[in-house]
């Protein structure tokens, strides 16, 4: 039986040496996928490349395991802006974009993490942390190789998902709502700084 493990962090940096020991200790590449919408040094490597050299691209600024992952390209979510996807759920992200262009992206984001096994409310919240610039690592693995996963994870402390639902609700938040449009820190400049943006 093949289980998803999913981890939040804060930072592109954080999750992408997660996933480098990951593909260190032998966790298949194919089963590792990393959503960052964190890393403006990565996405201007990206914005730098195009055509086939954007998975290079990707890859040589990634490094290590994480640029071995399949996939990789940068793209607009709805209601989240430019991210960096790697891995098995770039295919999946990529159809919402496609979807999001044709009118047909039943779900979104949020409805790509359930689809591949994440509970819905804690789908809510990693999709608000993409918006406001976290990463998530998600691993696919079955049980001969979920212990070794879970180990390598918690060599790369996460954010606890309880505790940043906490957060968000704490600001008046309700769930990732993709109308708010990307997120924008307070003292940016720009022109989506309006008040829905910043919840």
């Amino acid at each position: 039986m093949t289980t998803n493990l999913t981890r939040l962090y804060d930072s592109q940096p954080q999750a992408q040496r997660a996933v480098d020991d990951l593909a260190n200790a032998g966790i298949p590449s194919g089963d590792i996928s990393l959503i960052s919408n964190g890393d403006d040094d990565l996405k201007n490597t990206v914005d730098a490349t195009d055509g086939a050299e954007v998975g290079a691209g990707v890859g040589a600024a990634l490094g290590g395991g994480a640029g071995l992952l399949a996939g990789l390209g940068v793209m607009a979510i709805p209601g989240v802006g430019p991210i960096v996807a790697a891995g098995w759920m770039a295919a999946t992200l990529t159809g919402i974009v496609a979807g999001a262009v044709t009118g047909a992206a039943a779900g979104g984001i949020v409805g790509a993490l359930t689809d591949n096994g994440i509970d819905e409310d804690d789908a809510h919240v990693y999709a608000e942390s993409l918006r406001r610039g976290g990463s998530l690592v998600i691993v696919k693995t079955d049980e001969m190789r979920r212990a070794l996963a879970e180990t390598v994870l918690g060599l790369h402390p996460a954010v606890k998902i309880e505790d940043r639902r906490s957060t968000y609700e704490g600001e008046g938040w309700d769930g990732f709502d993709e109308k708010r449009g990307p997120y924008v820190r307070s003292g940016e400049v720009g022109t989506r700084n309006s008040p829905t943006n910043m919840l």
